[in-house]
């Protein structure tokens, strides 16, 4: 087995790493509301950077891009950054219209993380035909993984459309024998953190006080490249 019986992202409540609203008292927190500190929108506002948070350190990582032997390119950190957008998005949405909300400023806060990334990459010129290109790209992908994931789909769909998205360079449906192997992992960690994210409580989720899975570990007879 790839990885253990998918369970709930959340973190303990004795981690470090969890993300606790302030809690203030007295004419300090009279204020923080007079200035809609505790509004719904800032609330929301603070869940997606929260949420982004956890997309970009998993993202950011070395491990993913070894385990799964990629070369990290910006086009393989941005089709990763799509595909981990895609995982939250789709959790958000079990959450029905809060969570397609929440998803709304998650995006704009992926928008302006990208376009520092970009910036980064050293397309200072034409920056908003790249990011208009982009888009494109980002949606394209969302709707090809909202299919691969159908009860419907076929069983290799996910795994092709992993290997187009992220992994081929040359425009191939389907990926060759050498680039199976970290396919067919990445399209099994994708499915596990499905699995995953809506075991995952919505309180956890929306206030980002959850993990992806560790790559740490690389999984038994899978080479790095």
């Amino acid at each position: 087995m790839f990885w253990s019986k998918p369970s709930s992202l959340e973190l303990p409540s004795d981690s470090p790493q969890r993300i606790e609203e302030p809690q203030y008292e007295g004419i300090k927190r009279f204020i923080l509301k007079l200035m809609m500190f505790y509004s719904k929108q800032s609330t929301a506002i603070r869940g997606a950077n929260a949420i982004y948070h956890r997309i970009t350190c998993q993202v950011d990582r070395p491990a993913i891009y070894d385990v799964f032997c990629l070369e990290k390119t910006f086009r393989t950190t941005f089709s990763v950054l799509v595909l981990h957008m895609w995982l939250c998005l789709r959790r958000l949405k079990e959450d029905g219209k809060e969570g397609s909300e929440l998803g709304q400023y998650l995006y704009e806060r992926y928008n302006h993380d990208l376009e520092l990334r970009v910036s980064k990459a050293g397309v200072n010129l034409l920056l908003s035909k790249w990011m208009k290109e982009l888009e494109k790209i980002f949606y394209g992908n969302i709707v090809a993984y909202d299919a691969a994931i159908l009860p419907e789909a076929k069983p290799d769909e996910l795994q092709n459309v992993i290997w187009r998205n992220v992994f081929s360079d040359d425009g191939t449906l389907t990926p060759n024998d050498p680039a199976l192997l970290p396919v067919q992992a990445m399209s099994r960690y994708v499915h596990r953190e499905t699995k995953c994210l809506s075991l995952t409580d919505k309180a956890a989720v929306f206030s980002g006080n959850f993990m992806f899975t560790s790559l740490e570990e690389k999984p038994v007879g899978f080479a790095s490249k």
